[in-house]
């Protein structure tokens, strides 16, 4: 390889490894991954192409070590973690709205079942006198409609 065929080879290797595609190597992003990546021995950058060293070394710092693809990643966790965070918090709304409704349920049955208690215990004249049958009577313990079973 000539100097140029190896400077496009660690070029190409810089922009795999901080696009996050690596083709030859783990994709960390250090001296020794990037010879790896580009097929040059490490002594080429550390020696020969210290320009390309210096550049990959202040690329590096740019980006706090992180790839491209890793920093699309973490915005794309976040993303993720806040509709999650928003679809809990609307699961405990629908949770609380149950508990409530279950509530009033079980007040209003218990006050169903004591009204239909107090009717069945009143006494029997008290609604002879006033002429008109009583539809309570006729009603059995969990029905809405007279004679039904």
């Amino acid at each position: 390889m000539t100097d140029d065929d190896d400077r496009r080879a660690i070029t190409a290797a810089m922009q795999r490894l901080f696009a996050g595609t690596p083709l030859r190597s783990s994709g960390k992003l250090d001296i020794v991954t990037l010879a790896q990546e580009a097929g040059v021995k490490r002594n080429k950058l550390t020696h020969k192409h210290t320009d390309l060293k210096n550049l990959f070394y202040a690329q590096r710092r740019t980006r706090d070590g992180i790839p491209d693809n890793e920093v699309k990643l973490r915005e794309q966790i976040a993303t993720l973690q806040k509709s999650n965070q928003s679809l809990r918090d609307e699961r405990d709304r629908y949770r609380l709205t149950s508990e409530t409704f279950a509530r009033a349920l079980h007040v209003l049955t218990i006050e169903n079942d004591n009204f239909r208690r107090d009717a069945r215990n009143r006494s029997p004249h008290a609604s002879r006198r006033s002429g008109h049958p009583r539809l309570v009577d006729n009603l059995e313990p969990g029905t809405s409609q007279p004679g039904t079973k």
